[in-house]
């Protein structure tokens, strides 16, 4: 297995409205469901320390749970402020059942 590539959980354990997070080496990422595609930002809002994983999701978008910020998942997009910029982006995929995240 490439060292860059982590292990965060299995396909079973992600839903649309039920995403999983991922926090060790240096890096906080929220993976995201979107129809049958996984998407895997930054965990953190840029704006104030809120984990989007516990935000509200809404079919495409993200909204922190703290104060109001608007994120699209499939591309990290600030589409609401106070988000303060874009989300970072981090390559996913499936290894089986195995959902990984690319960590560079």
């Amino acid at each position: 297995m490439d060292e860059q590539w982590q292990s965060v959980g299995r396909i079973d354990q992600i839903a649309e409205d039920a995403p999983i997070e991922f926090k060790g080496r240096g890096v906080e990422v929220g993976v995201f469901k979107v129809g049958e595609s996984l998407y895997a930002i930054e965990n953190v809002c840029p704006h104030a320390y809120a984990l989007l994983t516990q935000g509200f999701v809404d079919g495409d978008t993200v909204e922190c749970p703290l104060h109001e910020a608007v994120f699209h998942i499939p591309t990290g997009k600030c589409l609401k402020e106070p988000g303060g910029r874009d989300l970072k982006m981090y390559a996913v995929r499936l290894a089986g059942e195995e959902i990984q995240i690319k960590v560079e």
